[in-house]
């Protein structure tokens, strides 16, 4: 892993420190692509209430035939932006630190305020839905969607580089 790569991952972890006080303790692998982690979790707890089969699902976020059908997978992306501090107490995305995130990835610098201000017309879209983990679900579903309307979402070639350079170190 080269230095730059470790500062990175570095840095990510020790923004996700306050999550483990939360009770949301999740392992993430670090990818090179600021979309391609966002569905990159290794573990998430029980407490999410995702099983084991539905965490692999998980894993073909990018794919366009996955579906966004178990309030589960929201409260795990819940728990995951919680553990990177990625959210305001009142469950909304904290636009600093999400886009200081996101700058740690290659390519960061570029993606970055696109990627916020899709996630924030997402947002608003489904600011009314009291369940926080059906309105982060669809906020997912919603920010999925943009980014493959404009081309920024990763490829499947892109995310198995990724997996396969992971795997090696």
């Amino acid at each position: 892993m080269s230095v730059q790569r470790r500062l990175n991952w570095r840095r990510r972890r020790d923004m996700g420190a306050g999550a483990r006080s939360q009770g949301c303790h999740t392992r993430l692998t670090s990818s090179g692509h600021p979309l391609a982690d966002a569905g990159a979790s290794k573990r998430v707890p029980l407490s999410s209430g995702l099983t084991e089969e539905k965490m692999e699902e998980f894993f073909h976020f990018w794919r366009d035939d996955f579906k966004f059908e178990h309030r589960e997978l929201g409260c795990a992306i819940q728990c995951m932006s919680r553990h990177f501090n990625l959210l305001t107490d009142g469950e909304r995305m904290h636009h600093e630190n999400t886009d200081k995130f996101i700058k740690s990835f290659p390519n960061g610098e570029v993606l970055s305020q696109k990627m916020v201000t899709l996630i924030h017309s997402c947002e608003q879209k489904f600011d009314d839905m009291d369940d926080h983990c059906w309105r982060i679900l669809r906020i997912a579903e919603c920010f999925k969607s943009s980014c493959q309307e404009l081309g920024i979402a990763p490829t499947m070639e892109m995310m198995m580089a990724e997996f396969i350079m992971e795997s090696e170190t």
